[in-house]
């Protein structure tokens, strides 16, 4: 089964991912147009080249167009169709669903929550509802040896800054693979796999989950969790809430 794959950054769509959540994987450099069915999560990448910014075009669904500029370490999430050029970048596409938008940024250099063998995490775009698509960076300290462990979905990854292995499995096999930044790569369903920083270097990991099992829910919101009803929240009050 296969457990990683890396992928050569070109300007397009590089790769079809995910069957039960089906998303795909694009880039930008010279210039990209967003489908219209789809919604669209972008990260501006580092460049070397002075030519940095980049220039996203977005019609919103009141038929008002925006144009925002992005500099390097920024991300959005775009609903719908939207061009996009200049600088160079990662675009992870959820296929037939619809999102809110949003840009934000630059990413921070570390996590704000705690994740697993010392490394930390931030939700860059949270779920707007419990299984939603979600961003993520994950900051590795130098030093960092990972428990081996799998994901029940693919994982669509990009070395933001820094330096590092992945170390996965192939039928038993341990295979390992140095990691730079802006490489892109995805970990594969149950792919089992584990990230290493021996290089005396942190390593900050963009990573596209297609779906979540953290979220708002029609029951459970802050909105109506913290509407009281005789010292009662809402929550626990079905007569009233939203049919």
């Amino acid at each position: 089964m296969k457990a990683f794959t890396t992928y050569e950054f070109k300007n397009g769509k590089i790769a079809d991912l995910d069957r039960q959540f089906p998303s795909y994987l694009s880039a930008w450099q010279e210039g990209v147009a967003l489908a219209e069915t789809d919604t669209h999560f972008l990260y501006c990448m580092k460049t070397e080249s002075t030519a940095g910014i980049a220039t996203l075009e977005f019609q919103d669904r009141l038929g008002n167009y925006h144009t925002y500029p992005m500099v390097e370490g920024m991300y959005a999430v775009v609903p719908g169709s939207a061009f996009i050029a200049g600088g160079r970048g990662l675009i992870m596409s959820r296929q037939n669903w619809l999102g809110l938008f949003s840009i934000g940024g630059p990413a921070e250099q570390e996590g704000r929550l705690k994740y697993i063998d010392g490394c930390t995490d931030s939700l860059l775009i949270s779920p707007i509802k419990m299984g939603d698509p979600c961003l993520n960076l994950l900051y590795f300290p130098p030093g960092i040896d990972q428990t081996r462990h799998t994901h029940p979905s693919d994982r669509i990854g990009m070395v933001m800054s820094g330096q590092g292995k992945c170390h996965y499995w192939e039928n038993d096999i341990e295979h390992i693979i140095r990691l730079t930044t802006n490489l892109i790569f995805c970990i594969h369903t149950d792919g089992i796999h584990k990230f290493s920083t021996p290089y005396g270097d942190h390593m900050r990991v963009l990573a596209y989950h297609p779906d979540s099992d953290y979220g708002p829910t029609d029951q459970f919101h802050p909105m109506i969790n913290r509407t009281i009803v005789d010292g009662v929240s809402a929550n626990q009050l079905p007569d009233i809430r939203t049919k």
